[in-house]
């Protein structure tokens, strides 16, 4: 079986892909991964084979090159997404427009460039599936083009999944004249080019390969979700000479993710008063804090170690708790090994994902708005001393590794793949 791996030039994105790549190799099949250029390097040090593909392009990148342009989109542009979490914006002004901006100022800028030489190499190669991240609608494109199976493969909760849902839902409720639906108008014109035409499972895929567990996901109606296990993987790593001998006290991790400044501003919290209030305590703070940041920090207390990156499945054995941002490549790696989370949720899917983890009682979460330095110290007291969220903790782990772990889930993408290329032989 072919396989081909489609996403936008994201790290953070491509990482969660790649222990089912290699499973995938390791069972005999052909795997190729295809993006914009900038991510070449990063895919082939994970061993995989790239296809670079059009130009880059993408919405960091062009962002970056024309300032004003990032802060038109932070200026409060309607974005269909956010609707998920709150209800008073499923209005059809609302979702039309929020659709019309992301098509724009999003999906095209990423997609577009790599459109025409993905169909063509999908052409040339003819991939039996097509497996690509929730927003490269490039995937699904080239694989109606080449009648190959296709499936999104998750990175998150599936926001975009809801948010169309709800978009459905709404649309179809205006008289037939104003129906008017942006991205699936400008995905049709693109999939006529290449001799097909717009259907829905283009924007949701055949099928949705989801790693989240059950306990913590967000499913949207109509979309069949199968199970892949979270296994963890962050790149090139080596374990520091210092993580080699057990801690002589309770040892915390506090790390916040790479986008925060790599893609942003930094980070949405007060480090320094947050590492100050935890001072106090006897423990010891493991903090990944970018070198650019750990240099406006002065001098840090007695108790902290701050690094700018350390493996986390190397560490995370040795932490009592962890202090993160709820992001999903760091909540799922904490959560594999039932250690209790304390998150900081800033945007995007973090907040619901915060309160879910929070729900199953294997953490706490406090907004990053609301993360004074006291409050992080006194949940994170809550979480070093009561036994429920070590238990809850473990329950969530158990979960995880009853989901298909990436070499068994590879047996069952052949059955996936042949029901869905005969479905599509047969409509």
């Amino acid at each position: 079986m072919r396989v081909l791996f489609v996403t936008y030039p994201e790290k953070i994105m491509f990482l969660g892909m790649v222990p089912l790549a290699w499973a995938l190799r390791n069972a005999g099949h052909e795997v190729r991964v295809a993006s914009q250029p900038e991510l070449t390097d990063v895919i082939t040090t994970a061993g995989l084979t790239a296809v670079p593909v059009g130009r880059d392009h993408g919405l960091y990148r062009v962002l970056g090159i024309q300032p004003e342009k990032l802060a038109a989109a932070r200026a409060g542009f309607p974005r269909p997404y956010d609707v998920v979490d709150v209800p008073k914006k499923r209005t059809w002004t609302y979702l039309n427009k929020g659709y019309e901006f992301a098509v724009t100022w999003w999906h095209k800028m990423e997609n577009v460039p790599m459109i025409t030489p993905l169909v063509a190499f999908a052409r040339q190669w003819r991939p039996d599936l097509v497996l690509w991240e929730p927003t490269t609608f490039a995937g699904p494109i080239a694989a109606k083009a080449t009648g190959a199976a296709h499936a999104r493969i998750s990175w998150g909760l599936d926001v975009f999944g809801m948010a169309r849902h709800h978009f459905l839902d709404v649309m179809n409720r205006q008289p037939p004249a104003k129906r008017a639906d942006p991205l699936a108008n400008w995905l049709g014109g693109q999939a006529e080019r290449f001799g097909s035409g717009f259907s829905e499972d283009m924007i949701t895929g055949q099928f949705t390969v989801e790693q989240i567990p059950p306990s913590l996901r967000l499913e949207t109606p109509g979309v069949r979700y199968v199970d892949l296990r979270y296994v963890p993987y962050g790149g090139p790593a080596a374990v520091p000479d210092w993580l080699r001998e057990p801690p002589d006290r309770p040892r915390v991790l506090l790390t916040l993710g790479l986008s925060a400044v790599e893609r942003f501003d930094g980070y949405t919290v007060d480090l320094a008063e947050i590492l100050g209030s935890l001072a106090e305590l006897d423990i010891e703070v493991v903090a990944t804090i970018a070198d650019r940041v750990r240099d406006r920090l002065g001098a840090l207390p007695g108790n902290v170690r701050a690094v700018p990156f350390v493996p986390l499945p190397a560490l995370l054995p040795t932490c009592s708790a962890v202090i993160n941002h709820a992001g999903f490549g760091t909540l799922c790696t904490t959560a594999l090994h039932s250690v209790p989370q304390l998150t900081l949720p800033v945007h995007f899917d973090e907040p619901r994902l915060a309160g879910a983890l929070t729900g199953l009682g294997a953490g706490l979460t406090i907004p990053s708005c609301d993360a004074t330095g006291e409050l992080v110290r006194d949940h994170l007291v809550r979480l070093l001393a009561e036994p429920e969220f070590g238990e809850g903790a473990a329950r969530l782990r158990d979960e995880m590794l009853g989901m298909p772990s990436p070499n068994e889930f590879a047996e069952e993408l052949v059955d996936l793949v042949a029901e869905h290329r005969t479905a599509a032989a047969g409509g």
